[in-house]
């Protein structure tokens, strides 16, 4: 049985607490919020009557001496959470993004790093059946060496109701690369075995967009084996939305990989050494049930199994910290209007 403190009772932590509900082997021990409110109502709502509530977090875990803590708090609070759970020698799984800048990110993967416990990081979109089946194809060996990946992303995310800015993504700076698209970097990476190299990104605010700062990005990323990456994206982009995990195409020298984000999958291989456009076989790839748990359960589970196995999570801070360095990266083009070299923010 692994005890746990959960720092962050929003509406995120519900995304945390159903699924750890349904783990037997996972007991939280306390509930920690700025506001106590947050964290008793979570505890009658989830019939938690042995879990303390409390607002300081470094008191709670000096008393409990838990054995994780979950962050589900806002990423300028990452750091602090961090720090202190690592202080009291507890190994802590956390929302993305790892940290809001890279000087942060940088510390707390040395300390954690430094403390031999785990630190993860929160990235869902690798725990989907359909993910896992797409990466299975593309580590098959048939599209051979891969040359270029690209994602789309288009969603008219109307985050307040009404368009009077009340949500903070509204006058965000750089709302799409900072709030968002590190979950689609992070899927490229994950799909493609590929590290970044450096990035040219295009950011711009359409007529018509609801949002204060640009809301769209084109980013072109230089990646590990000569493989480009490219990400079109916009939050103010009205009809035929794609999916929250994008719309993909994989081109290998043999042949293409498409995906909808969701679960249809196709391939289509050359079969032909003739012709103006080679022949291709066609094949449509059925999602296979790779993974138990998906989503955040996926993570939690995988978490707590690697605590007692001593084996490191598929997002351990170490390996984390490249995506945000894509998401820093791409920020920094962005704003300097020249291709930046992933070595400059790590």
């Amino acid at each position: 049985m692994k005890h746990v403190v959960l720092i962050g009772c929003g509406g995120m932590s519900n995304a945390w607490l159903g699924p750890i509900g349904e783990m037997d082997d996972i007991e939280v021990v306390g509930l920690v919020d700025l506001n106590e409110d947050a964290a008793i109502k979570r505890k009658e709502e989830l019939c938690l009557e042995n879990a303390k509530t409390g607002t300081d977090l470094d008191a709670m875990l000096a008393e409990l001496k838990p054995d994780a803590v979950f962050d589900v708090t806002t990423p300028n609070v990452h750091h602090y959470v961090v720090l202190t759970a690592l202080k009291h020698g507890c190994h802590i799984l956390g929302e993305k993004p790892l940290a809001p800048n890279m000087e942060q990110a940088t510390e707390m993967v040395e300390k954690a790093v430094e403390s031999g416990l785990t630190y993860a990081v929160i990235q869902n979109r690798r725990y989907l059946n359909s993910i896992r089946t797409v990466k299975n194809e593309l580590e098959s060996g048939k599209l051979g060496h891969l040359q270029v990946v690209d994602s789309d992303f288009y969603i008219g995310a109307h985050f307040s109701p009404n368009d009077d800015k009340s949500d903070f993504r509204d006058t965000m700076k750089h709302v799409l690369l900072v709030d968002m698209a590190i979950h689609s970097f992070d899927q490229a990476r994950y799909i493609s075995g590929k590290d970044p190299i450096s990035v040219y990104c295009h950011e711009y605010n359409p007529e018509g967009s609801w949002y204060e700062h640009d809301a769209s990005a084109i980013c072109i990323f230089e990646m590990s084996d000569g493989t480009v990456y490219t990400y079109r994206g916009s939050w103010c982009s009205s009809g035929l939305n794609t999916s929250w995990q994008c719309e993909w195409r994989v081109v290998g020298v043999n042949g293409t990989l498409k995906w909808d984000g969701q679960n249809k999958i196709e391939v289509g291989t050359v079969s032909s050494d003739s012709g103006f456009t080679r022949q291709e076989t066609k094949e449509i790839v059925e999602v296979n049930e790779v993974i138990d748990h998906e989503n955040h359960a996926g993570l939690i589970r995988e978490f707590i199994d690697c605590l007692d196995s001593g084996e490191k999570p598929l997002t351990y801070c170490q390996d984390n910290i490249k995506s945000l360095a894509m998401v820093c990266a791409a920020v920094k083009s962005s704003e300097e209007g020249r291709k930046v070299l992933i070595s400059e923010v790590m």
